[in-house]
């Protein structure tokens, strides 16, 4: 079975009150950063618990070293997991509002420390739900200590000198997840210098959605894919974003169609330009 999995409103509803199901509302946003709380407070799926991007998902920022989004300590996001009620043999659904690119960051870090059954990600998010005409909760969660044990596995994630050890080799496929403009270096609304690391390739994470904001039909991921990595080995992709947040996005949609889990370069651009001896390139 692949370890990434989608789940319908419909199936989810279906299920809500399946003993030791866990549910994270991990909705978030870049630009206002109480958006996710507040929207949790305002109105959640009943039995939820809010998993925040910046105090749960990420660990702390070292100015001038790390990314925007850096990887928690494990411990500490397997106390805070045992605290949602996740065990190891759990059933685990994670939404945000629809693309997915904050719930599939959970997913990553759930597969980076071996949870890598039973992990769902709400296809459509919390639109979808809505669409569905299915009710939210103001409730807070009925909490049941877990005992998840986990540890993380070190060969899914690159350092910037992994990566730059790498840069250059004929198999390797670079993926960014950001916007093409963004990528060209056209427009940088979030970090201090535009552009991408050199050898890598456009795969803007929302390019995996319909335009109802699900994920595609599997054929045309294939595609998408099989484009992307023209003949090379998927083993040797790495996907990378601004921040370690929107390339998990990918990754997901690669293992939902049958790929292994590539690399992730967690600190990703917000931590590549920190350091001026790196190399930048602009355009395609």
């Amino acid at each position: 079975m692949s370890i990434a999995q989608l789940i319908s409103p419909q199936q989810l509803a279906e299920r809500q009150q399946k003993p030791g199901l866990v549910i994270l509302d991990c909705r978030s946003s870049l630009d206002d950063l109480d958006y996710g709380q507040r929207s949790y407070a305002e109105g959640h799926i009943e039995g939820s618990s809010y998993a925040d991007l910046l105090n749960d998902l990420s660990g702390p920022i070292t100015k001038g070293v790390t990314g925007r989004h850096p990887l928690p300590d494990p411990q500490v996001l397997i106390e805070r997991l045992r605290f949602w009620g996740v065990n190891n043999d759990s059933e685990v659904v994670l939404y945000d509002d629809g693309p997915g690119a904050y719930a599939a960051r959970a997913w990553w870090l759930l597969a980076w420390l071996g949870k890598r059954d039973g992990v769902y990600i709400l296809d459509g998010g919390l639109k979808a739900w809505h669409a569905a005409g299915l009710p939210l909760s103001l409730d807070p969660p009925d909490h049941r200590q877990g005992s998840f044990q986990g540890k993380p596995d070190e060969f899914l994630v690159l350092s910037a000198a992994d990566l730059q050890a790498r840069l250059g080799a004929p198999e390797m496929t670079l993926i960014d997840a950001r916007a093409p403009a963004r990528f060209r270096g056209e427009v940088e609304p979030i970090d201090p210098i535009a552009g991408h690391i050199p050898g890598a390739q456009c795969a803007a994470f929302t390019d995996n959605l319909g335009p109802d904001g699900r994920f595609l039909p599997a054929e045309q991921l294939k595609q998408r894919f099989a484009q992307t990595l023209k003949g090379r080995s998927p083993d040797q992709l790495v996907a990378y974003c601004g921040s370690g947040v929107t390339a998990c996005h990918n990754l997901f949609a690669l293992c939902l169609v049958g790929y292994p889990l590539g690399g992730l370069y967690a600190g990703s651009w917000s931590e590549w330009i920190n350091d001026p001896a790196r190399g930048v390139a602009t355009g395609e």
